[in-house]
């Protein structure tokens, strides 16, 4: 496994985010085939990258637009 930078990574949060800082999940979609993800409260922890292709697929899923929704 390599490590993957994150230093040029442009975060904005999901649109479903709530606007009183609860629950907020932030996205990087400006590299490459990848999508990094973190929690905006606690952006130092880290983020869990997964490729464009998967991460596309879940946003599908979970707006119920995929085969099993």
């Amino acid at each position: 496994m390599r490590a993957i930078g994150l230093s040029t990574a442009k975060w904005r949060k999901s649109s479903y985010s709530n606007s009183d800082g609860g629950n907020c999940v932030e996205v990087a979609d400006n590299i490459p085939a990848l999508v990094p993800v973190r929690d905006s409260k606690a952006p130092t922890r880290g983020a869990l990258v997964f490729r464009a292709d998967a991460w596309a697929a879940f946003v599908t899923g979970v707006k119920g637009e995929g085969p099993l929704g």
